[in-house]
């Protein structure tokens, strides 16, 4: 059963679970994402471009990790901004970083536990959720195994576990097929279309084929920059015949960043 939440009964005021206009954001004394605009809502939203756009710069800054240099953002309808209250924002919020941080000696179930419990999960609740959390990515043979023993691809799983056990309205996931084999990015695919059902998922990577099977959108930034957004089919039309890539979402990519780059330079 979901955990029933002040957000599931309090009236919705907002339209857009994420939206950002003009968003600055430094990563250190760099402008890794400057002047960027985005407004997301219940869905599965992927997040594209290439290294050093700005993609972990922009999700830190929506998971409430580092604050906004300039511009608006707001996260379920609430202002983001330096001098915010953000522990309600964070308690809906779901979040795996490209790296994420845990203790070795935890078990996997002591892990998920221990964010539940960060996230203000309700004590008679806690045990469900975790258990919940674990079998959706297919950990529960290795619930009581330490974090330390676990594989890489495990470990991410771990990681996707700890970022859905509060049922969050908003989840954000840096690159989280890093280390799953074939079977098990397919697995993740059909979890994102279930939990996209009812939250908004941003999910950066580099995999355009994962962006193309589960994602409602697509976000495409270079240099902190919102360079294209639209449908996966709409990318994958957008591909011309020369460009490069080995399906019709890659060459679409290619082509529609291309033209971004020129017209960028002009």
């Amino acid at each position: 059963m979901r955990t029933v939440r002040a957000a599931d009964i309090a009236p919705q005021t907002y339209r857009w679970s994420i939206e950002a206009r003009n968003l600055t954001v430094k990563a250190g004394r760099h402008q890794a994402v400057n002047g960027l605009d985005l407004s997301l809502g219940i869905g599965v939203h992927g997040l594209l471009g290439a290294n050093g756009a700005g993609k972990t710069t922009l999700m830190r800054c929506l998971a409430t990790v580092i604050q906004p240099a300039g511009g608006e953002l707001s996260l379920l309808g609430a202002e983001v901004s330096r001098g915010s209250r953000l522990r309600g924002i964070r308690r809906d919020l779901g979040y795996l970083p490209q790296a994420f941080g845990y203790y070795p000696r935890f078990t996997v179930r002591e892990f998920v536990e221990y964010v539940a419990w960060l996230k203000e999960t309700p004590a008679q609740d806690i045990p469900g959720a975790v258990q919940r959390a674990v079998e959706r990515v297919g950990l529960e043979a290795k619930a009581d195994a330490k974090m330390k023993s676990l594989s890489g691809g495990m470990l991410r799983r771990a990681g996707i576990a700890q970022a859905i056990v509060n049922d969050p309205a908003v989840l954000l996931l840096d690159e989280p097929t890093v280390g799953l084999d074939p079977e098990q990015r397919l697995d993740f695919r059909d979890l994102l279309r279930t939990l996209g059902v009812e939250s908004c998922l941003l999910v950066s990577t580099h995999l355009v084929e994962d962006v193309a099977a589960a994602c409602t959108d697509v976000v495409m930034i270079h240099e902190g920059r919102t360079a294209w957004t639209g449908t996966p089919e709409e990318l994958a039309a957008a591909g011309a015949d020369s460009a490069p890539g080995d399906s019709p979402t890659e060459r679409g990519y290619a082509t529609v960043l291309g033209r971004y780059r020129e017209q960028a330079v002009r």
